[in-house]
């Protein structure tokens, strides 16, 4: 019984030791195996706290298994399988332990009791993710990489700070419904706010994550904003406020993904829609609401991680992933188009593709709770991913215009992680009852019903015709060499000029008060000096040795005196 208490975490850990100090072919067996092994394990392991201490008068449970913790321990094992198995070609040591490490406190979040435990793998994800970025070693995502190290290390001084608050009100650190009823609730609810990338703090996943390596962007894809959403779902089902941030976070990205030509960037965008969909299936907070957000966020997972390995897989063997330096990849990659293809049919909800069974659980709580407006948004969202993932990441990668470009598909690895990443997505739009099987509430709900299917059609159906109606008449965006900036002009331009302004105007005003003080010091020096240097001045007069000598003793024998009578 002893193994039931070993945390998720550990494998992982355990792994990333040793791949340190192997290489090649028992490197790339280990990394296979971890997941693998911890996958087992974790099936076997009941429901319940199996690991607890007291910690300064507090109890720390920092392994709790429920089956709203498990739903993300399954998928996190799923998503880090696949990504090492599309990463064995890469020979870099930091890339392959740090993604192991980021893998292990990914699950380390999500199996935490209590806000200490969470914190510390809070913080974790921030400093193990973040040599994903660096590990592509150019200034462009060494930059990027430290903005997105001090954004995370700031969700985590905010969410120890509201955990600390929490436990004064409360007297424990248990993780669980935690509510907007207090200072320490709304610090918590900012710090996940900043790693779900919230509107106007996202902007962290929208710079980093395309300068990320081609296999390290895979694995940011996964667990950052995924452990965010289930941190959500455990402290604020039915929080209102979620459901109007939510439908503001499906909306917003697409009209910045439209116009955005780096086809990772726009993958980014496209993955905030996304976690938009689970948050405002968190806010509905009903059993059906609840459901559909875990789903979701198990299937994003999935389907983002095999949109952004075909990405992946065309700047890898390219070096380009900018829409307006592709197009024609179809005639020679024709593996990794039709793999994007599934990728993009899941992610714009296609009936008997994984999208489909998830998002419509969130889109029907909505019409149940009376969120008409919310729905409507929700409508509009989903034609606007279509647009922008579902169509313009295919068309513009792999037909539009030939760009001339002729390279083969991928290394075997990585079509094998992306056929798996297809398959699973076939599969579970197809038989979606093994996926509701694992779901924290029974609902009984069925997608497949003629008004779902039918709605959803068309809704794809007259997006298509849209989007073919702009391209003929050459109305939609065009793919320029451009960098698109939105909330982080603020922090990028606006920022900087303004300090540079202000700063000058500090400088300026120094310099002058400097040399007026200047003038007003020589101006004092050149009279004391005229008046006191002359012929009866008292800088003129010549004092005698002697009573030099004399004045030292008095005042020595005055210091004596004082010292003598104290």
């Amino acid at each position: 019984m002893w193994m039931i208490e070993i945390p998720a975490f550990v494998p992982f850990f355990i792994g990333a030791l040793i791949a340190a100090f192997t290489r090649g072919v028992l490197r790339n067996a280990l990394m296979i195996a971890v997941p693998i092994i911890s996958a087992l394990h974790l099936w076997m392991v009941p429901e319940g706290i199996h690991l607890q201490f007291a910690f300064l008068d507090y109890q720390l449970s920092p392994y709790r298994v429920d089956k709203l913790s498990l739903m993300f321990g399954y998928v996190f094992h799923i998503a880090a399988f696949i990504a090492i198995i599309y990463s064995l070609h890469v020979k870099d040591t930091v890339q392959q332990v740090s993604a192991m490490l980021y893998a292990g406190s990914g699950l380390g979040a999500v199996f935490a009791g209590d806000l200490l435990t969470l914190f510390v793998f809070w913080e974790l994800l921030a400093f193990t993710s973040v040599f994903l970025i660096w590990a592509r070693r150019t200034q462009r995502s060494y930059v990027a990489g430290m903005r997105y190290l001090i954004v995370q290390v700031l969700s985590g001084v905010i969410l120890l700070a509201g955990a600390l608050f929490y436990a004064a009100e409360n007297g424990t650190l248990a993780f669980g419904y935690i509510g907007l009823d207090s200072i320490a609730g709304w610090l918590i609810f900012i710090a996940f706010g900043i790693k779900c990338a919230f509107p106007i703090a996202h902007n962290w996943l929208t710079d980093a994550y395309p300068e990320a390596t081609v296999t390290g962007t895979v694995f940011l894809s996964a667990f950052t904003t995924k452990v965010a959403v289930y941190a959500l779902a455990r402290a604020y089902p039915g929080t209102e406020l979620l459901v109007y941030i939510g439908a503001a976070m499906t909306c917003f990205p697409i009209f910045f993904a439209v116009i955005e030509n780096d086809l990772r960037r726009v993958l980014a965008y496209s993955l905030i829609n996304q976690v938009g969909f689970m948050v405002v299936g968190i806010g509905i907070g009903t059993t059906l609401a609840l459901n559909g957000a875990v789903s979701h966020a198990f299937n994003d997972v999935i389907f983002k991680g095999l949109l952004f390995m075909s990405m992946g897989a065309v700047l890898h063997m390219t070096g380009k992933i900018n829409g307006s330096d592709l197009g024609g990849l179809y005639k020679t990659m024709p593996k990794t188009t039709i793999l994007c293809i599934i990728g993009a049919a899941s992610i714009s909800a296609f009936p008997l593709f994984s999208g489909f069974v998830s998002k419509s659980m969130v889109m029907s709580a909505a019409l149940e709770e009376g969120y008409d407006w919310i729905w409507l948004m929700l409508l509009f969202a989903s034609a606007g991913v279509f647009h922008h993932a579902g169509i313009k990441i295919p068309y513009f990668a792999f037909f539009a215009h030939d760009s001339g470009i002729r390279v083969s598909d991928p290394p075997k690895n990585m079509l094998f992680a992306m056929a798996i990443a297809a398959g699973l997505c076939m599969a579970i739009g197809i038989y979606p009852s093994a996926l509701y099987s694992l779901l924290p509430y029974d609902t009984g709900y069925n997608p497949y019903d003629a008004t779902h299917v039918l709605a959803q059609t068309q809704l794809l159906f007259f997006s298509a015709l849209a989007f073919v109606w702009l391209n003929l008449r050459g109305k939609y965006p065009p793919e320029l060499r451009s960098t698109n900036l939105d909330f982080d002009w603020v922090y990028r331009r606006a920022m900087p000029r303004v300090l540079q302004s202000m700063f000058n105007t500090i400088w300026k005003t120094d310099g002058i008060v400097r040399d007026k003080i200047k003038a007003k010091l020589n101006f004092s020096s050149n009279y004391f000096a005229e008046k006191n240097n002359r012929v009866s001045g008292l800088l003129s007069k010549s004092n005698p040795l002697g009573s030099m000598a004399m004045w030292v003793a008095v005042v020595l024998a005055v210091y004596l005196f004082l010292s003598f009578i104290k």
